[in-house]
């Protein structure tokens, strides 16, 4: 056994040597056949390769660190977050969303602070995965980097570890001077949604951005709080379709019968996405009121809107049915 070992350890050493050949292409063979045979023993000189002026060498590398699954790869790994090759940053985050213990969250968790935004960035999105909420007091921190990616990530990072003591710094990023962190801060919330929250969910339906008054949208279709209806059908006058639309389709989620007067008047726009989103939503609400309309659809030139009408006439039809019987 001490001489198979011996002969692999001279095998390593001499493939570990030609990591130093002027020849990139030499360096990319013996990195290859030295991930045909990887063990402990191999992790250094991966490691040393990780420096290697070659991108094709340094991506190598990295890609059999992650094979062998050894924590001491953790912080090269991490230091190549920031590498000037694309591919190479790529494929160490790609290695590093696969390492899991205390090992990596500690590392990951350190990294938070690294001097580099794209580093902590994709740091955070590790951290993601590995669910430590340990990470919890570093990604709050976070909130108020001035990085906007670190921030929108730490967001969304926390509203994964749905802890309940990070509400009240997500709320507060909701007055992100930056749309897509305040439009993640609506959607981390959401996973504490109740009547403490219906405020924020509402305010944020007058966000001066239509992504994050479309995020609020859907929200409040999940919240099941009657308190989000008038919010709602107030978001169907929305100057944006997109928020137009989503409010449509979260009355209808609410069976918001307050709303069918304006639900009615949609299905006349020229947009057909709100007119689909109107029958939709009409029929889950079961309004008869709204049969006249809903058979004009019938008509419409839009195939989808057809569908939708279609679909709606037959739920009211259902629901009629069964009143009757009663």
């Amino acid at each position: 056994m001490s001489q198979i070992n011996g002969a692999r350890t001279s095998a390593h050493d001499a493939l570990a040597s030609r990591l130093s050949d002027p020849d990139p292409r030499a360096r990319q063979v013996a990195l290859t056949e030295l991930g045909d045979d990887l063990d402990e023993a191999a992790v250094e000189p991966l490691l040393r390769a990780l420096d290697d002026p070659d991108p094709v060498v340094r991506r190598l590398a990295v890609e059999l660190l992650e094979e062998s699954g050894d924590a001491r790869a953790i912080d090269g790994l991490i230091a190549r977050l920031c590498d000037p090759d694309a591919t190479v940053q790529d494929a160490a985050q790609a290695a590093l969303r696969e390492f899991r213990g205390q090992a990596a969250a500690d590392a990951l968790i350190a990294a938070i602070e690294h001097p580099d935004a794209g580093v902590r960035t994709s740091v955070i999105i590790g951290l993601r995965e590995i669910k430590d909420p340990r990470a919890a007091r570093s990604l709050t921190a976070a909130l108020s980097d001035p990085a906007p990616n670190v921030r929108r990530e730490a967001v969304i990072t926390l509203g994964y570890l749905r802890l309940p003591d990070a509400v009240d710094a997500l709320r507060a990023r909701l007055f992100d001077a930056e749309e897509s962190v305040r439009r993640v801060a609506v959607g981390a919330l959401s996973f504490f949604t109740g009547p403490a929250l219906l405020q924020d969910f509402l305010s944020a339906l007058s966000d001066p951005a239509w992504q994050v008054r479309r995020e609020a949208a859907i929200v409040l279709g999940r919240t099941a709080l009657s308190g989000a209806i008038p919010g709602l059908r107030a978001a169907l006058g929305d100057e944006y379709w997109q928020v137009q639309k989503v409010a449509a389709e979260s009355l209808g989620r609410l069976h918001a019968a307050a709303a069918v007067p304006e639900l009615i008047e949609l299905l006349s726009s020229d947009n057909a996405d709100l007119r689909k989103a109107s029958a939709g939503a009409l029929g889950e609400i079961r309004a008869s009121r709204a049969v006249t309309a809903l058979r004009a659809l019938s008509q419409d030139p839009d195939v989808e809107v057809r569908k939708a009408a279609v679909r709606a006439l037959e739920a009211i039809g259902r629901s009629s049915d069964s009143s009757e019987e009663n």
